[in-house]
């Protein structure tokens, strides 16, 4: 560490000037590289492990999450519990959290999707009309998407989908071929009943999610946490997920530095996500 003295005068009661030399530190390239590394770290700590940046690609969670919306992903309190670190604010599951996880099949491994914990082990699930039944209880979901007759295809009944699991899953209907197989060991009367250690999960989009009712419960040790708010929205088109090419990508990128102030959704920032 250099420094360099730099003198101050002060008057005395005798009025006798004095010298002070007070040490100015001076940070050398080598001291600023290292404190870059340090934030880098910290940086790399807190993203790897407490909070993580997301962005929603697609329509399965509206209205709670729109396309384009950016969450702040706390990755701790829905860990799985370590015996070591006792002191973290550590729980489990509860039915109505939104919840971040890895896709549970082997077609898609590594995709990460947000859905909302429908049941937990040993909750018993079934739907009519949309509605979901809860241990035989209709649910007041008012954030949910239900099937409507407004000429929307997407939005139609749909006896698979709307009144699960009435209907056997098949690749026929859009299930997995894993599901197909596991569903109906699962499955007691009219009611899908959530097994040990796993969670049964759906889009709040009801009529456009593949969600659990097409591949089957989430393990919990897939889950990787919760969204907690909203730290940037921006107006995003619902096939930019599509586009996936470098060139789409780096054209996007620039729409987003240019409209930034125009379509950024401003009223959902630091919107927190329930």
């Amino acid at each position: 560490m250099s420094t360099k003295a730099v003198q101050i005068a002060t008057d005395t009661p005798d009025t006798q000037p004095a010298k002070v030399v007070a040490q100015e530190q001076v940070e050398t390239p080598l001291e600023g590289f290292a404190s870059i590394c340090n934030m880098l770290v910290v940086y790399l700590f807190l993203t790897a492990f407490i909070f993580q940046n997301f962005d929603i690609p697609s329509a399965s969670m509206e209205k709670t999450l729109l396309i384009g919306d950016h969450p702040l992903v706390d990755r701790i309190m829905l860990a799985p519990p370590t015996k070591w670190a006792f002191f973290m604010p550590y729980r489990e599951i509860h039915r109505g959290d939104v919840i971040v996880f890895l896709k549970p099949n082997p077609e898609t491994p590594d995709l990460i999707l947000v859905k909302r914990a429908i049941g937990i082990p040993g909750d018993r699930i079934h739907l009519r009309n949309g509605i979901v039944y809860l241990n035989g209880v209709a649910q007041d979901e008012p954030q949910a998407g239900k099937p409507s007759n407004d000429g929307d295809p997407y939005h139609a009944y749909n006896p698979y989908r709307d009144d699960f699991p009435s209907i056997a899953p098949s690749t026929d209907v859009g299930a997995t071929e894993s599901w197909s197989v596991e569903e109906p060991s699962h499955i007691q009367g009219d009611d899908l009943v959530v097994p040990p250690g796993k969670v049964f999960a759906m889009g709040d989009n009801r009529t456009a999610s593949l969600d659990g009712r097409y591949w089957g419960f989430v393990p919990r040790e897939n889950i990787l946490g919760r969204p907690l708010f909203l730290y940037w929205s921006f107006k995003t088109p619902a096939d930019q997920m599509n586009k996936t090419s470098i060139a789409d990508r780096v054209t996007f990128t620039f729409h987003e530095l240019i409209h930034i102030f125009d379509q950024t959704r401003w009223n959902r920032t630091m919107k927190v996500v329930r």
